[in-house]
């Protein structure tokens, strides 16, 4: 895969995990302008999440059965119409209906990210799922940034309606570039893929990946969630746009994980892993400093943010070289821990730091991490069991050796 496809899929994930995370900058005039009160404000972005975890369960698996090109395409334009109906909203359930159908199609990044690690030589999965991922996180923390500025210049419904445009251009451009899949196996049917996602939970592969993420995101999420309350309050009191200025420092971390899949595919992922999650856990010593100083929070972000970067990447890349039949519900499972981690930091932290504060949130951070890293750690102590190795789920004699110090 060449770099301009390269980018253009990594263009699709940013474009498309931004439809789930451009309302947190605006949820208050958002919500106002529709009629909310105040407390059922955030329903505007659970309404989102909610639509994106039905997605997981229900649209990733068709990725194992159907196209996975023109999948990308349909799920591009059917996003795009929940953009229009969301800018277009008059009343709240207006907004809702958009959002959710947005939300559940915002799943195409899973697609995405399965049909790169499909149409990849071995050697060059991990450099190329590394590169695709680094676009969601581009489109989590861009957003902030990003939406933010639209909205003062145009209103919140502007950033919508650019990403319907955005989502459209981009569907065109997935059927015009990007080659067909070519795949070795007969496609099972939706069914099977469908049922075959409560077996994944029995493999040892699968499970610790999973729980790793589960963790880290929680980790993740007790950050960018919770960061602009200490920001927002003394001494620092900072805007929302210079609080949205801190997600610029979180991309300069994230994007220089992109070598994660390089590491990767020379048979690091493992040991990266390990190592990135020691590092993860430190972040915090630093970020635990917001109070007095922010060049140490700065330097915390970077850290945290390349960590966990680095560990989605190598998470992927085993999960994909281990389950080349099913990488579409693989990866749509392994996701639905990280959205689960999400939610479970996002609401944590809040709750935390108004009883304790930001030192509080912070150990909460690190234990999060910690959490991963004894998954990791756990999961590498164990013997392999023989249900991981059965015949045809190791694409690579490399997957083999990996998954046997997992």
């Amino acid at each position: 895969m060449d770099a301009w496809r390269r980018l253009l899929l990594a263009v699709v994930c940013g474009v498309a995990v931004a439809s789930i995370y451009a309302a947190q900058p605006v949820l208050e005039p958002m919500g106002r302008d529709l009629g909310l009160s105040a407390d059922l404000s955030g329903w505007i972005v659970a309404t989102s999440q909610f639509g994106y975890l039905a997605g997981l369960l229900l649209l990733v698996p068709l990725g194992d059965v159907a196209d996975r090109r023109r999948l990308i395409a349909v799920h591009l334009v059917i996003t795009a119409v929940g953009m229009v109906l969301t800018a277009a909203a008059s009343a709240a359930w207006m907004a809702f209906a958009g959002l959710a159908v947005a939300g559940l199609f915002a799943v195409v990044v899973q697609t995405v990210v399965a049909y790169a690690a499909s149409v990849s030589p071995p050697a060059e999965r991990g450099r190329n799922i590394g590169v695709v991922t680094s676009g969601v996180v581009v489109g989590i923390l861009g957003a902030r940034v990003v939406t933010g500025t639209l909205a003062d210049v145009w209103g919140w419904r502007s950033i919508y309606a650019v990403l319907a445009v955005l989502s459209l251009a981009l569907a065109a451009l997935v059927l015009a570039v990007l080659p067909p899949e070519e795949r070795p196996q007969r496609p099972a049917a939706y069914r099977q893929a469908v049922a075959s996602l409560g077996g994944l939970f029995g493999q040892r592969t699968f499970l610790t990946r999973g729980l790793i993420a589960f963790f880290l995101f929680a980790s993740f999420g007790t950050l960018w969630s919770g960061l602009s309350l200490p920001l927002a309050d003394t001494p620092w009191n900072l805007s929302e746009s210079q609080i949205g200025l801190f997600g610029i420092v979180g991309l300069a971390g994230a994007l220089g994980a992109a070598r994660a899949g390089r590491w990767a595919d020379a048979g690091r992922a493992v040991p990266v892993s390990g190592l990135a999650l020691v590092l993860l856990i430190l972040s915090w010593a630093a970020i635990a400093q917001l109070t007095w100083s922010l060049w140490l929070l700065v330097a915390g972000i970077v850290v945290l943010d390349f960590a966990v970067q680095a560990v989605h990447v190598s998470s992927q890349h085993l999960l994909t070289a281990a389950y080349p039949d099913r990488t579409s519900s693989v990866i749509g499972s392994y996701m639905a821990f990280y959205s689960l981690g999400s939610a479970l930091g996002a609401a944590a932290t809040t709750a935390v730091f108004t009883a304790h504060g930001w030192a509080a949130s912070s150990l909460l951070g690190a234990g999060f991490a910690a959490c991963a890293l004894a998954v990791w750690a756990t999961g590498r102590r164990r013997p392999l069991q023989s249900t991981d190795l059965r015949p045809g789920t190791a694409g690579t004699h490399q997957a083999r050796e990996e998954t046997q110090v997992l």
